[in-house]
């Protein structure tokens, strides 16, 4: 595979953690570098233990606060509103 020579800036904390993984894997910085974004483009679109985490605790916070009601009055609401679809919906604005 043809390598090209590129350019990057990087801060100090990525420089040590560069290094430090270089070092613990025996293996060349450049190689660390191109492992790391194969990893990362493997992931693409997948969430991140941090992200799937943090989605869980919103999903804790936010599953108490929905509201308990009877299964009448919520079948009551979507005959509601699938009437009000089929009648053309709300009439508001300017043409209502």
């Amino acid at each position: 595979m043809a390598t090209v020579k590129v350019t990057f800036t990087l801060d100090e904390t990525t420089i040590a953690r560069l290094n430090e993984t270089a070092d613990q894997l025996a293996k060349p910085k450049s190689q660390v570098v191109r492992d790391a974004i194969l990893d990362f483009h493997d992931r693409l679109g997948r969430l991140s233990e941090r992200e799937r985490l943090h989605k869980l605790q919103l999903f804790d916070q936010l599953v108490p606060k929905i509201p308990v009601r009877p299964a009448a009055e919520t079948e009551r609401e979507l005959r509601d509103v699938r009437r009000a679809r089929r009648a053309g919906g709300r009439r508001s604005g300017p043409h209502g």
